[in-house]
């Protein structure tokens, strides 16, 4: 499964989740911060779920109607257990994710808004 991580998710959870076999990409990685349409565009068109802790994807996804191919949004987590919380999502939920659902996980539970 291919993936991209969004800055704001810690650098961390690249390693766990490479060592999980996963193809990671971390935007922290990048010289420029092209913002939030062009991380999408481009999760997008290289056919990868974006991890975020931004609520902005969603809308953009949502309100805007912006092509995706699944996001997966953290709320309320630490940095360390996102890679605890990402991994049980994306072997839980890769069918739905991989059909383009948004995801928001928290301690608590589990969203998720199937692709229409």
């Amino acid at each position: 499964m291919k993936l991209l991580l969004d800055t704001c998710i810690w650098g961390g959870t690249v390693k766990t989740l490479n060592e999980y076999g996963y193809d990671v990409i971390w935007s922290g990685d990048w010289q420029v911060d092209p913002g939030d349409n062009e991380i999408l565009a481009y999760a997008y068109q290289q056919q990868r779920i974006l991890i975020t802790l931004d609520k902005d994807f969603g809308e953009l996804a949502i309100v805007y109607a912006k092509p995706h191919y699944g996001i997966v949004r953290l709320v309320g987590l630490t940095a360390k257990q996102q890679s605890t919380y990402c991994l049980k999502v994306l072997r839980k939920y890769a069918d739905e994710l991989e059909s383009g659902a948004i995801i928001t996980v928290t301690q608590e539970r589990v969203r998720i808004r199937s692709a229409k």
